[in-house]
């Protein structure tokens, strides 16, 4: 990922975006934008997850050893 931004901070951002279309308060001209983003911080999410897996089974694979 080329955009450094924290979990916290994407999750936050994507439940705002998902809140503001619950709502409907996003118009038609900024909807397409908004779901851009949120697929942005889907991916973002998803990395820094997987990521954190990762890092966590080699600490538990180096405590085993």
């Amino acid at each position: 990922m080329s955009e450094q931004i924290k979990y916290t901070d994407a999750f936050q951002e994507l439940q705002l975006i998902v809140s503001e279309i619950e709502k409907g308060q996003i118009s038609i001209d900024e909807l397409s934008e908004k779901v851009k983003r949120a697929a942005q911080l889907i991916k973002i999410c998803k990395a820094k997850l997987t990521s954190t897996e990762e890092s966590v089974n080699d600490i538990l694979k180096d405590l085993d050893a």
